[in-house]
């Protein structure tokens, strides 16, 4: 079965509003590229949108009524987002589900060293990354650091204008023989990515080198052996009032420095850090804030950390976060108890919100063309994932997929679907198999890339306007019986 471009379906108006959301897509990627950020953006639209803090509103003794609109979120890296129908809550949600971590650098506890008279941070990399893709690259530094007294200092450094960027150093091509000759796996190795930060040594006065060492501030007696790192460290001082050891309870994630911008002669496509899976996010809120009036089943958005690391900790979809959620809207609606939690779980749907493989026709060999997502073609639905053999998938039924293709062709919405490269090439998983333990209906969908968990990323804005269509036609739907109203 082919598919057709959704680009020759677009009248003026389709294309305005279709370019109109690709410029707010591209504006908030550029401005939130870690999940603290997406979390902490997305808590500041809902609440423009008129949700208010479940939590609070919980203490407060409040009920939940239909047409009323919260949130909750966790550790500043995951949010839900609810907004009550007028069915009962046992009936089930529908629910789109997406993760807000993309893979990056992060800062080791220890990271400053200095070596040769140039002072460098040491990172761990997180998720699946190619090691050579990240040198060269200018950088930016974003994240938090949390202080002895309770106080937590933001930093951001890369992105705005006027700010010095990083990068990681590679080896030039006149020495590199012996380099070139290594796998793709081995040409730069996870322990040589070290972000290189500065080469300016701190200068202490003669008469300051003469003191008794008693008399000497920390930095002069630095400075002696690591005046790179004691001159940075001043830096620090000054403008975030940090510390080296505040190192040891910061999180600091390293990301490509710069601005999503468009790609090709044409404006089609968008190049961008964290398409995987702001492409997908992004959408699932722009969708869940569209929602007006009272929808008849609640509308339901789940942004979720730590999918690229397995959905573990405190913030990824494993965790209870979303399970509890759900039974304090529940309980406030009158609905409270464990059966009755049980049975809506049960109950409900998702769209587990995350991107798949773009054909590349550079890399044609890895895809099965009857079963590939094509750039432009439409939100794309993978009724499995995993790896081999399915392994790791959650494999949606026969009769969620004919719902998800009458609501989808109700309300006009382009759409394909694909599997995730040829059967034994290798292979990808998502956030779908952890809500799918609940009974409940789920299958990914998302917007096809290019280069996927690369530092930059390319996805169609014709991908990305489906996808949005695709979930507010999802998140109105009236369930498995309910026919779409047009998107």
């Amino acid at each position: 079965m082919e598919t057709k471009s959704a680009w020759k379906k677009y009248d003026a108006a389709a294309l305005e509003e279709l370019e109109a959301f690709a410029a707010e897509y591209m504006e908030f990627i550029s401005r939130n590229k870690t999940e603290r950020e997406f979390a902490r953006a997305a808590i500041e639209q809902a609440e423009q949108a008129g949700y208010v803090d479940l939590f609070e509103a919980y203490d407060e003794g409040r009920e939940l009524e239909p047409g009323d609109k919260v949130y909750a979120q966790t550790h500043g890296k995951a949010v839900i987002l609810a907004h009550i129908g007028t069915d009962p809550l046992m009936g089930g949600f529908n629910i789109l589900g997406a993760h807000i971590d993309s893979p990056r650098l992060d800062l080791k506890q220890n990271p400053l060293f200095e070596r040769n008279e140039l002072l460098h941070l040491d990172t761990h990399y997180y998720g699946g990354i190619k090691h050579y893709q990240w040198v060269t690259l200018p950088l930016a530094l974003h994240g938090v650091v949390a202080k002895k007294d309770g106080s937590v200092v933001p930093v951001n450094v890369g992105d705005d204008e006027g700010d010095p960027v990083f990068c990681v150093s590679d080896l030039l091509i006149h020495l590199a023989k012996d380099q070139m000759q290594k796998k793709g796996s081995e040409v730069v190795a996870g322990e040589d990515l070290d972000v290189l930060v500065g080469s300016r040594p701190l200068v202490v006065p003669d008469e300051d080198q003469k003191k008794d060492d008693a008399d000497k501030t920390e930095l002069e007696k630095m400075a002696a052996k690591e005046p790179v790192k004691a001159y940075a460290l001043q830096l620090l001082a000054d403008k975030y009032g940090i510390e080296e050891d505040d190192f040891l309870s910061a999180e600091i994630e390293v990301v490509p420095a710069g601005p999503a911008r468009e790609l090709g002669f044409d404006r089609s496509m968008i190049l961008g850090y964290g398409h995987d899976d702001s492409s997908c996010a992004y959408p699932s809120l722009a969708a869940q804030l569209a929602i007006e009036g009272t929808p008849e089943r609640t509308a339901m958005t789940v942004l979720v950390d730590k999918e690229e690391i397995g959905s573990v900790g405190a913030t990824g979809m494993a965790s209870q976060f979303f399970e509890n959620v759900v039974a304090v809207i529940m309980d406030m609606a009158g609905e409270g108890g464990d059966i009755a939690l049980r049975r809506a779980l049960a109950a409900s749907s998702m769209l587990s919100s995350d991107v798949s493989a773009g054909l590349d026709p550079a890399y044609a060999s890895v895809f099965e063309p009857r079963n590939a997502a094509y750039m432009g073609h439409g939100l794309v639905f993978n009724k499995y994932t995993g790896a081999r053999g399915k392994s790791g998938s959650n494999d949606a039924s026969a009769e969620y997929m004919a719902r998800i293709r009458r609501i989808m062709d109700d309300a006009g919405v382009s759409f394909q679907t694909a599997e995730l490269g040829k059967v034994d090439a290798g292979g990808g998983g998502t956030i779908a198999y952890l809500p799918a333990k609940y009974e409940m209906d789920v299958i990914d969908s998302g917007v096809a890339v290019l280069s996927m968990h690369a530092p930059w990323e390319v996805v169609s804005k014709a991908d990305l306007y489906e996808a949005y269509r695709g979930y507010v036609a999802f998140l109105r739907d009236a369930g498995p019986s309910g026919r779409t109203p047009q998107a």
